[in-house]
């Protein structure tokens, strides 16, 4: 397997609003591609779609009781796929049927014989169809499986009969109707007695799942969330999280491969610890910066901002051992999972909104003329007034913080290299935008 798939993307390097809007722009374009399909089919294509996102999320939330490092990937190898640890193959390959109407399955039926299909053509790829581990190959299904068929037959539990269930399988792969089902019935049929015995013993089929309707009480109890006053809005943020995760998951580029069962217990505790006011952690003590320290960050666009205003040797040191340890801090957070990437996401846009304020009010009154001494004053009355908006807004909304945490995030997004179609870039100067052009470099090290 390609090694970009595993990769994670860790720590947030863009202006806020990038990904979101990405992310908008690539939802926006698969529901545009569901209605198309037409006005009758959109609505149980869609209905399925999103089954199969808030099933994997089901998913992961029970078996992140097992194992928190588990993996959860999409639309990859299968509609659903978990990795346990450093394994490069899938654990598990799962897929997902959602029928409105309660019925049973069918043996013929192309639910169960796309699954199959699919499964084999995972095989091929991971190289597993004669020999090797084999991944736990899952049908979870709405519908019924009904007695003496081979889906019932391959149910966990007592009655599951693999030799059985084979014999079936083999008879009705092998049989000339229906034809909708005949090229996936075929490629199973054309597998050798060993292989087809390994497929049949690796598949389970769970049938009589919730329905999308239904699975809310589910997750709510899989993930532990008691009800309460705050349950409902506990449940609508996870699954609003994991809504954009999603969509970055399935973006063609692949930025985000998958997401552990540890991200989404961070973010389970991170919303429940809103609504209890709980405090992030401080691990960091904001000492003096050593010279060498300093000098690390003297080209960086951090360090130009302030010197555009004006501002001398001591205030820029002062900042930036706000700017040092709130970054070293954010990151011990990330790295922790005591917060997600959205939750500090969240955060800067609650600065950048402080800043916006501050800089529209102070600036809104300079003409071009304005000569540039009196720019620089404002642009200092800029910076100072937003370090004393931010320094008392907490990271986690209903709690409290070092007021350091403010200040040097809300230097960290004035930090940030700035682009041409950049919304969310932040400066001191009235004509930080213009100023930032000339400057390119990234943020030293922390």
């Amino acid at each position: 397997m390609r090694a970009d798939l595993r990769h994670r993307h860790c720590f947030p390097t863009r202006p806020l609003h990038t990904k979101e809007k990405a992310a908008a722009r690539q939802a926006r374009w698969q529901v545009g591609n569901v209605a198309q399909a037409g006005s009758h089919s959109a609505a149980g294509q869609m209905t399925g779609y999103l089954y199969q996102c808030e099933l994997a999320l089901l998913e992961l939330a029970r078996h992140s009781w097992e194992d928190p490092a588990i993996e959860v990937r999409m639309e990859v190898l299968d509609d659903v796929e978990f990795l346990y640890g450093a394994a490069a193959d899938p654990h598990e390959l799962l897929q997902s049927k959602h029928r409105e109407k309660a019925g049973r399955l069918s043996e013929t039926g192309k639910d169960v014989w796309r699954s199959v299909a699919s499964w084999i053509d995972a095989l091929k790829t991971l190289d597993r169809l004669s020999d090797g581990p084999m991944p736990l190959l899952r049908l979870v299904t709405t519908q019924i499986a009904a007695e003496n068929t081979f889906l019932f037959q391959l149910r966990p539990g007592s009655e599951r009969s693999v030799p059985d269930a084979l014999a079936r399988m083999l008879q009705v792969a092998e049989a000339e109707e229906p034809a909708n089902t005949a090229d996936d019935r075929k490629k199973f049929a054309d597998l050798t007695p060993a292989q087809r015995y390994r497929l049949v013993a690796a598949v389970e089929i769970n049938d009589g799942s919730p329905l999308m309707s239904d699975l809310d009480p589910t997750l709510a109890r899989t993930l532990g969330i008691r009800p309460g006053e705050h349950a409902r809005a506990i449940l609508d943020d996870i699954k609003g999280w994991w809504y954009g995760v999603a969509v970055e998951s399935l973006d063609k580029n692949r930025e985000r491969a998958s997401v552990t069962a540890q991200e989404l217990q961070c973010r389970l505790e991170e919303v429940t610890d809103r609504f209890a006011g709980r405090n992030l952690p401080i691990t960091e003590t904001a000492r003096r910066l050593t010279a060498a320290e300093i000098a690390v960050y003297q080209d960086d666009l951090v360090v130009a901002q302030m010197r555009w205003v004006g501002l001398k040797d001591r205030t820029v040191a002062s900042y930036l051992r706000d700017y040092h340890y709130a970054r070293a801090q954010r990151s011990k957070w990330l790295r922790s999972f005591k917060i997600t990437e959205e939750g500090l996401e969240d955060y800067d846009r609650l600065l950048w909104d402080e800043w916006d304020h501050v800089f529209t009010r102070h600036t809104d009154g300079l003409e071009d003329d304005t000569p540039e001494e009196e720019r620089q004053a404002v642009g200092q009355r800029v910076l100072h007034d937003t370090m004393d908006k931010v320094a008392d807004l907490p990271a986690r909304p209903g709690s409290t913080t070092e007021r350091w945490i403010g200040r040097g995030a809300m230097h960290s997004l004035a930090g940030r290299p700035r682009t041409d179609d950049d919304e969310d870039a932040v400066g001191w100067h009235p004509d930080y935008p213009d100023l930032c052009q000339g400057h390119h470099d990234e943020p030293g090290d922390a």
